[in-house]
């Protein structure tokens, strides 16, 4: 690595940075209650200081109404975008996301049947994460046991697997209660960060933590099995033990990001796209931009999505709308292939 490219990534992360920090003290201020930046440098001053409020309303709308729920936005996009970058990579395919591998669906069937057993946040949690994994490894299996070892073959298990959880949770939906039930199942299926709190970013903390932390040290080799798995071996790199341990911390993320928003598509596919053709295909650096982008840009479409209309938009809604056309531009201009 050359002097240049080193300051050239450093001046790109500096970038994504200090863009992430503009973008969540603007998110603060928005709303359908517009807060002035001396307002909010006045209400954060005392807030910090531990001396008498400066507004209880505008306080109250900063520090309990919109900053758990920007701050939820960071995590969970970074989550998104970091699980989808570790799963392309160890599987070596830039069409594999969350969503195609139906962990995100599986993930929301786990929730959905924690809320109709009228379960914790606790157990919603669990129940995610093993749904998530269960729709993971169905997806890796399906191709094993017919023999395919083609990309394509991956991809397309996932879809059948995302279609069948997708299916149980309609089910679901039927035979829940509409008046207590169904309505937080939808929420979960259409994604939305209006019900986050700080009680809920803690316990869910965790999760981000260990998946992204374990994957963050693990992205050398993550790098070296991108290139091909024959080259990890003679690095002497154990791929199936690797590959196992990403999975799973992936999925920790996917997890933990259902259990807050619901399912929220395209960050998990698109991004990763993004931060490679912002800094190259290198995962050490690819990884930990994606999450930074991912943070950007999930913020950026909650901030939409709560001020287009006087009624919130579903963040599913929007980035789909958003997702899409970016997807097909980068499928035209770096010409992805499975």
């Amino acid at each position: 690595m050359t002097v240049n490219q080193s300051h050239r990534r450093g001046r790109i992360f500096t970038l994504g940075i200090i863009t992430l920090i503009v973008l969540f003290i603007a998110a603060l201020c928005i709303g359908r209650y517009p807060i002035s930046l001396h307002d909010f440098y006045l209400a954060t001053k005392t807030e910090l200081s531990g001396a008498d409020t400066y507004n209880p309303v505008i306080t109250n709308i900063i520090f309990s109404l919109r900053l758990p729920r920007v701050t939820g936005a960071c995590l969970i996009g970074a989550a998104l975008a970091i699980s989808g970058t570790a799963y392309q990579s160890i599987f070596q395919n830039p069409l594999v996301s969350p969503d195609l591998l139906g962990v995100s669906m599986g993930a929301a069937v786990g929730a959905a049947l924690a809320i109709l057993l009228g379960l914790g946040i606790v157990i919603t949690q669990v129940f995610a994460f093993f749904f998530g994994l269960l729709a993971v490894f169905l997806s890796i299996m399906i191709p094993r046991l017919m023999r395919q070892t083609a990309n394509l073959w991956l991809v397309l298990s996932g879809i059948i697997i995302s279609g069948l959880m997708q299916a149980i949770l309609g089910l679901l939906k039927y035979v829940a209660d509409p008046e207590s039930q169904l309505q937080d199942i939808v929420y979960w299926q259409l994604g939305s960060l209006s019900k986050v709190t700080m009680g809920n970013l803690l316990s869910v903390l965790p999760m981000f933590i260990i998946g992204a932390a374990v994957l963050m040290f693990m992205r050398w080799h993550l790098t070296v099995i991108s290139l091909g798995e024959d080259s990890a071996r003679a690095q002497g790199i154990n791929v199936p033990l690797e590959r196992n341990i990403v999975v799973i911390c992936a999925t920790f993320l996917t997890a933990g990001a259902v259990c807050l928003s619901g399912t929220i598509g395209w960050i998990g596919l698109i991004i990763p796209h993004i931060a490679r053709m912002i800094i190259g295909p290198n995962v050490r650096y690819s990884l930990p931009l994606s999450g930074l982008v991912g943070a950007i840009f999930l913020l950026l479409v909650d901030t939409l999505a709560r001020t287009l209309s006087a009624g919130e938009i579903p963040l599913s809604i929007l980035t789909g709308f958003i997702g899409t056309p970016i997807f097909i531009y980068i499928l035209l201009t770096k010409k992805v292939t499975v």
